[in-house]
C-alpha cells in the first residue's frame, strides 16, 4: 500500500477506534506500559515527546512523573484521539500536557528539543517505523533516552487471528508487518539503524483479561487495528467475523471471560 494511503487509513481507523479504545485496552496494556515508563527513567522537570499517544494512557502518568516543572508533548495522527486526550488531561487537572495531531515520521519540532521520547504500541502501524525512530532520535538532546513498546511475536499473541479473519472479508491490507518488530532482536536492530546506542530490549509475557465475549470483541475489533475495516462490515458479515474470532480464542475462555496470552517487547536507546 502507498505510504500516504496507509497513513490515511491509519488516521481514519483510529478516529473510528477512539471512542472505545480506553475502555477496551486500559487494563490489558497497563503492565507493559508500566515497564515502558520504568525503562524510560523519567524524572521531574524533563521535557518529553510521545508519538502515537492515542488518548493518553501513557501520557497522563508521564505528566505526573515529570511534574509541573516538566512538560509532555503528545502527538497522534488521529484527530479524535488528540481531542479525547486533551479532554482527559483537562479533566484530571494536568496542565503540563499538550496534544497535537502530527505524523510521527515527520515531526515539526526542532532538533534536540526533548529529554525523553516515547512510543507505546504505535510503531507497528507506521508505514516506515525506522523513519519514526529517526525522528525520535533527531528531537532528543544528546544523552536523551527513547523508549518504545511493541507487540511481540505473532505466535505468542493469542488474539492475532483477527487479521486474516478481517482480510478474508475486506481487502484492507491492515498492518501487514504488524508483528515484524516483535521478532527477537528486531526492535534493537531498528533502533541501531536510527542511530541510538546503549540499546536494551526486554520481552515480557502477560495475559489479556476480558470479562465477557462482548468486551473482547469491542477491544480487538472496534477499538483496535481493524476498526476501520470493521466499519465496512454489514450486519451479516460482522456476525460472522465475531463468531470466527471468538472461535479462534475459545481455548482461552475462563468462566464468562477470556485470559488471552500476549507478548510485548520494550526497547530503550540513548541519543
Amino acid at each position: 500500500m502507498d505510504a500516504r494511503l496507509q497513513l490515511r487509513v491509519q488516521r481514519y481507523g483510529w478516529d473510528a477506534a477512539a471512542p472505545v479504545y480506553d475502555d477496551g485496552w486500559r487494563g490489558s496494556l497497563a503492565a507493559p506500559q508500566e515497564t515502558l515508563l520504568e525503562m524510560a527513567a523519567l524524572a521531574a522537570g524533563q521535557k518529553v515527546v510521545e508519538t502515537a499517544a492515542g488518548t493518553g494512557l501513557v501520557t497522563l502518568p508521564v505528566a505526573r512523573a515529570v511534574g509541573p516543572e516538566g512538560h509532555v508533548t503528545a502527538t497522534d495522527l488521529s484527530g479524535e484521539m488528540v481531542a479525547l486526550g486533551t479532554a482527559r488531561a483537562r479533566d484530571q487537572g494536568l496542565s503540563n500536557i499538550s496534544f497535537e495531531r502530527q505524523n510521527a515520521e515527520a515531526l515539526t519540532f526542532a532538533d534536540q528539543s526533548f529529554d525523553r521520547a516515547l512510543c507505546a504500541f504505535g510503531l507497528m502501524y507506521m508505514p516506515d517505523p525506522g523513519a519514526a525512530l529517526s525522528e525520535m532520535r533527531r528531537v532528543l538532546r544528546p544523552g536523551g533516552r527513547a523508549a518504545v513498546a511493541v507487540w511481540g511475536e505473532r505466535r505468542n499473541c493469542g488474539w492475532a487471528e483477527i487479521f486474516p479473519i478481517t482480510d478474508a472479508r475486506v481487502q484492507s491490507e491492515v498492518c501487514p508487518m504488524f508483528f515484524g518488530l516483535g521478532a527477537h532482536g528486531a526492535a534493537q536492530a531498528e533502533m541501531e539503524r536510527a542511530g541510538f546506542s546503549d540499546i536494551r530490549e526486554e520481552r515480557i509475557a502477560r495475559m489479556l483479561s476480558f470479562p465477557s465475549p462482548g468486551a473482547v470483541l469491542e477491544a480487538v475489533i472496534d477499538g483496535g487495528a481493524v476498526a476501520m475495516a470493521a466499519k465496512r462490515f454489514d450486519a451479516e458479515t460482522r456476525a460472522a467475523v465475531d463468531a470466527e474470532f471468538l472461535a479462534s480464542v475459545a481455548e482461552y475462555r475462563v468462566g464468562d471471560g477470556y485470559e488471552i496470552p500476549a507478548e510485548f517487547v520494550i526497547a530503550t536507546g540513548t541519543a
